[in-house]
Parts: structure tokens; C-alpha cells; sequence
């Protein structure tokens, strides 16, 4: 009798510790990251109309792609991360050597080959391995000890710099930097030494001469020149700095309202609706309005900082804490750029650019944090 008491109370607690599980949990959605997306969302498709001179067919695709995007998310959202942490070592691979054939037998324009056509389906793989790299650098990491090893940190930095080299030879150096940021992020993470991150710095301030010598082509060179004087060619190579920074400053801080822009609506905003869409945002309706979305940006970074926080396992915390990051270089280089404190390398702004497959593996991005951030945590007795 005193057993099965004790067997009874036993069972009690075991049950008090657990929780009624969600319905958002059970499907793997973290709610505060999906209304902040929804949103952005929202905010992406009205910007979008007025960048595109009220031409629907832009926003029809584009409300298309995000649907797909959203779907894409809460696939991805329900897979395991263990999953994940086993089969990134294939993924990579067969990333690396999609980017090979996008070098042998890929497709392109305006001297960029970015591109393979597969029974009459175009697809950019460089965009694998946005997700890609930084999984296979923190399913690397999460099997050696903590903090890295000066062998470990080689291991890794090889990870990395094989496709964003082949990346850069496509040529498509905004896509390199942002593969190579997520890579090197998880790395930071992991608890690399100060002395490690000083080495690197001194490194690149060494190769500096010889990049911009030897490992840049001329286009490029000419936008570093043009970040340092844009009105040097203001009709050529500066056109489009000078007209994003003229837009921006006529909106002020109230803007000239919705669909009122000149510069965008007059058509001398170039590409308004990708790359430069924050300027039209920011002639229509001022500075409150761009301070408005970047507060959603901090919003989106600081859930996504929350879940890599506490995330149960060393590759949950690092993949999630490079996404997350690397969505920040996303934000931080397209508005760089736009205001010319960057040189312009067609980064766009995250869920309010125009373009599908980018926005499709962003949101994928999302989904492993919604999988990082809901996985559920046992008790073990």
C-alpha cells in the first residue's frame, strides 16, 4: 500500500513538471518571430508598390514568393536539429559542388555567371549555402572542444573560404561576404581567443595592398573609389549613391508621403525596388519611418539573440546565433550601401526587397530558429 502511495505521489510530480505544451510549440512556430515577420512582411509589399511605380504585377509575384517563403519556413521548422547537425557534411558538399558547376556549365548576364538551369529550372546555389556554410561550421565545432583549438580555427576557416572563393569568382562578392560572415560568426561564437581575432585583424590589414592589387576586378575597384568620392563621376559610377542619398535627404523626418516620392516615382532611383528600396521608404516617409523598421529589424535580431541563447545544445546555439547575426550584416550593408557609407555590392534589405529566392532561403533561415528556439527540453530522473 505504502508502495503504491509512493508510486502515486511519484507519478504526481513527474507530471507537475511538465508543462501543457502549446499548439504553436507542437508545431514548431515561435509566435513573437512570426508576427515580427508577418509584419516586415506587410511593411516589404506596400514599400514595394510605390518602388515599383504601382505596377501590381510586382507585388502579386512578390506576395507569391512570400507565400512560399512562409511555407518553406514552417517545413523547415518541424525537422529535428539533429538532422541537421548529420546530414550538413553532405549539404556542403553537394553545395561546393553546385558552385563548381555554376563555374563550368552555369548561366548568366552582365559578365556574371550566378546561375544553373536544370531541366529548364534556373536556381542560384550560392543561395544553398547561406544556410549551408554555417551548418557545417557549427556541426564542425559542436563535435571538438570548447574554445577552439588553432587547428579547429583552420579547420573552420577552410570550411569557409572554399565557397566563398568560388563564390568570388563568379564574380559576386555581396553573396561571399555574406556566406563567409555566417561561417565566421559561428566560429566567434564558439569562444574564439581575443589574440586569435587580433591575429586575423593584422592579417587582413597586411593583405590589404595585395587584394586591392590582384584579387579585385575593375568594376569593383571603382565602387571602392566611388564610396570615397561620389561625385567624382556623378553621372556615371555615382549615379546611383547620388540619387539614393538625395532621396533619402528630401524626405526629411515626416517624408513627402505615401506614393509622393520624386526620385523613385520619376524613375531616378535606380533599381527602387531591390537594392535601393530603403531610399524610397525614406523619401515617403521620412526618418520616422525608416527608424520604424529598423526597430522591427532589432526586434527580429533580438529574438533571434534569445534563441540562440538558450538553445539546449552547442550546435542549436551556434547555428542559431550565425543566422541571426548574418541577418544583421544583411540589414547593416544594404543600408550602408544605400547612404554610401558602403561600397555597392547588391546586398538587398531583407523581407522587403524584391526577389524570390533569397527571400525563400531567408525564411528557411528562420525556420531552423523557430526549430532551435522550440525544441522541447526533457526530464530526465
Amino acid at each position: 500500500m505504502a508502495s503504491r502511495d509512493f508510486s502515486h505521489r511519484l507519478s504526481d510530480a513527474h507530471g507537475s513538471l511538465r508543462r501543457p505544451v502549446s499548439l504553436a510549440r507542437r508545431l514548431h512556430i515561435d509566435v513573437p518571430l512570426l508576427v515580427l515577420l508577418l509584419v516586415l512582411a506587410s511593411v516589404g509589399l506596400g514599400v514595394l508598390y510605390s518602388a515599383s511605380g504601382g505596377d501590381m504585377n510586382y507585388v502579386r509575384r512578390q506576395s507569391i514568393f512570400m507565400c512560399l517563403a512562409f511555407v518553406a519556413m514552417f517545413i523547415v521548422a518541424q525537422i529535428p536539429l539533429d538532422f541537421y547537425r548529420r546530414w550538413s557534411p553532405w549539404a556542403y558538399l553537394g553545395g561546393c559542388a553546385l558552385l563548381v558547376g555554376v563555374l563550368l556549365f552555369g548561366t548568366g548576364a552582365k559578365g556574371a555567371q550566378r546561375w544553373l538551369e536544370i531541366a529548364g529550372f534556373r536556381f542560384q546555389p550560392s543561395e544553398v549555402m547561406k544556410l549551408g556554410v554555417p551548418m557545417m561550421v557549427a556541426a564542425f565545432l559542436h563535435q571538438r572542444a570548447q574554445p577552439p583549438s588553432l587547428m579547429t580555427v583552420l579547420g573552420a576557416l577552410a570550411i569557409v573560404a572554399v565557397p566563398a572563393a568560388l563564390i568570388v569568382r563568379q564574380p559576386d562578392l555581396g553573396t561571399s561576404i555574406l556566406i563567409a560572415a555566417s561561417g565566421l560568426f559561428a566560429l566567434y561564437l564558439a569562444g574564439l581567443s581575443w589574440k586569435m581575432i587580433g591575429a586575423a585583424s593584422l592579417g587582413m590589414l597586411v593583405s590589404a595592398w595585395p587584394i586591392w592589387q590582384w584579387g579585385l576586378r575593375d568594376y569593383q575597384r571603382q565602387r571602392i573609389l566611388t564610396l570615397l568620392n561620389p561625385h567624382d563621376d556623378r553621372f556615371g559610377a555615382g549615379w546611383n549613391i547620388f540619387n539614393s542619398k538625395a532621396a533619402i535627404g528630401s524626405g526629411g523626418m515626416y517624408g513627402k508621403g505615401y506614393l509622393q516620392g520624386t526620385q523613385s516615382q520619376l524613375d531616378f532611383l535606380p533599381e527602387s525596388h531591390t537594392d535601393f528600396i530603403i531610399a524610397v521608404l525614406a523619401e515617403e516617409w521620412g526618418m520616422r519611418g525608416v527608424l520604424l523598421l529598423l526597430l522591427l529589424y532589432v526586434l527580429v535580431i533580438a529574438r533571434g539573440i534569445y534563441i540562440s541563447f538558450m538553445a539546449q545544445h552547442l550546435f542549436g546555439r551556434l547555428l542559431a546565433g550565425s543566422i541571426t547575426l548574418t541577418f544583421f550584416v544583411y540589414v547593416f550593408v544594404n543600408i550602408g550601401m544605400v547612404t554610401g557609407l558602403l561600397p555597392v555590392v547588391g546586398v538587398p534589405l531583407p523581407v522587403i526587397s524584391y526577389g524570390g529566392t533569397s527571400l525563400i532561403t531567408l525564411m528557411a533561415g528562420f525556420g531552423i530558429l523557430m526549430a532551435v528556439g522550440t525544441e522541447r527540453r526533457r526530464v530526465h530522473f
